[in-house]
């Protein structure tokens, strides 16, 4: 997501005690699990400041370096599972941060694919700045509320596919450990803001956030945006972007 504000600085809390800027280390609990979120590498689309929703393009070398920084940060963790979105980005990203996981596949899920901008896919962020307040915008995407941009898909469907994956993925390991999900900045603030209050703020390439699965299907956020390399997001900062979002919709319980 290019265009809300970057993280916070290492230890602030957000809402509901939610740590931003660190990682929670904090070992799963017998029963539990633990989706390990990982927005992917920066792209040369996101140097260029070029929207990048279903289009692609590869990472750079500052965007491989970070995600390498990433790897080792999670190297210690001992992932049952791993899944991204098939765009090569994440995909490029998700078989570098299991370099120190030979034994973990990786699995691919198209609902873990970006929000679709539609006409405005590959064109500059300014084209989307020009439809009206970036935050009131993508507020509206995390909340429902905004229709779609034109030749997109509508934003309920998006959601929706959003929720149907991540409740794929919760089911699949009920009790599971640890699991390694590698998506895109939209896509990952949709979950989050499914499972808890979070700030509405960009997710840095490369960065770190978890939510906790209980035995009972109970979703806590445990660690918003972490950026190991302090990276930052890249993009405009827009007014009131540290006002929390929450989706009113939450994926099923495994």
């Amino acid at each position: 997501m290019p265009f809300l504000a970057t993280t916070a600085d290492p230890a602030e809390h957000g809402p509901g005690g939610v740590v931003l800027g660190a990682l929670d280390d904090e070992p799963t609990p017998d029963g539990a699990t633990t989706l390990y979120l990982v927005r992917h590498g920066r792209t040369e689309y996101n140097t260029a400041g070029l929207l990048q929703g279903w289009s692609d393009s590869p990472l750079t070398p500052a965007g491989l370096a970070g995600v390498r920084a990433t790897a080792r940060v999670l190297a210690g963790r001992s992932f049952a599972a791993a899944y991204a979105s098939p765009s090569g980005r994440t995909v490029a990203t998700a078989r570098e941060l299991l370099t120190a996981h030979p034994g973990v596949d990786l699995a691919c899920d198209d609902g873990l694919r970006e929000l679709h901008f539609g006409d405005l896919e590959a064109r500059p962020e300014a084209e989307l700045l020009a439809l009206g307040d970036p935050a009131a915008i993508f507020g509206g995407v995390l909340t429902g509320t905004w229709g779609g941009f034109p030749g997109a898909e509508p934003t309920r469907d998006y959601l929706d596919r959003v929720a149907d994956a991540f409740g794929r993925i919760e089911q699949a390991h009920p009790g599971g450990g640890d699991v390694l999900v590698v998506s895109h900045g939209v896509t990952l603030l949709a979950y989050l803001s499914m499972a808890g209050t979070v700030p509405m703020e960009a997710l840095p390439n490369a960065s770190v956030s978890t939510v906790r699965i209980g035995p009972d299907g109970d979703r806590t956020v445990r660690t918003f945006g972490f950026d190991p390399t302090a990276q930052g997001a890249p993009g405009l900062p827009v007014p009131d972007s540290g006002e929390p979002v929450r989706s009113p919709d939450r994926p099923d319980a495994g």
